[in-house]
């Protein structure tokens, strides 16, 4: 997989979507600054390994999942390294049988594909259709890193900007969860 092994610190001066310009530019009008690196599309956490080492944080797995029923979303910010049971989520958020949510409602309701689910997709869920849930661990690194609505980009940003600028800008509140697995069932 290529990596561009130079970093940038500013949106480029042309992208190859308009939702890709606009997760610079909303990171950008809210202060935050960051560290973009390019690359060949990265869809998966095992794909984005060299991406880490170039950018010196680790990439943050985003999940889209809903109910049985359809009728509930939630995105999923969880460490890329921590392994992921669906029951202990579906307790702490009282929605029995989540399931990975299709493609098709991905493009629908927050703007992307799969594989390039994000944070920053957020900006397009409006209609606050999608629930937030953020792993706790999540905020035990100094980094917070993810892709810019495209999965041939990754961005780098401190996780106090995530917290304090980039979250509240997207208007969805969040619920914390945890989701280590016991010892004994590891």
């Amino acid at each position: 997989m290529y990596i561009n092994e130079k970093t940038f610190n500013t949106h480029p001066e042309a992208t190859a979507t308009e939702k890709e310009m606009q997760s610079y530019l909303f990171l950008e009008a809210n202060g935050v600054e960051y560290i973009r690196a390019e690359h060949d599309e990265a869809a998966t956490i095992e794909l984005c390994e060299g991406v880490e080492k170039i950018i010196d944080a680790k990439i943050c797995k985003n999940l889209l999942l809903c109910n049985r029923q359809q009728t509930m979303f939630y995105m999923l910010l969880i460490p890329g390294d921590m392994p992921f049971k669906t029951k202990y989520l579906s307790a702490q958020i009282n929605s029995s049988r989540l399931s990975f949510a299709s493609g098709e409602q991905m493009e629908k309701l927050l703007n992307v594909t799969p594989g390039s689910l994000t944070v920053l997709s957020l900006m397009f869920d409006k209609a606050q259709n999608v629930e937030l849930l953020i792993e706790k661990n999540v905020f035990n690194d100094e980094y917070f890193a993810c892709h810019p609505c495209v999965n041939t980009a990754t961005v780098k940003f401190s996780t106090a900007d995530l917290k304090e600028k980039v979250l509240p800008k997207l208007g969805h509140e969040y619920t914390i969860v945890d989701l280590e697995i016991p010892e004994d069932e590891a």
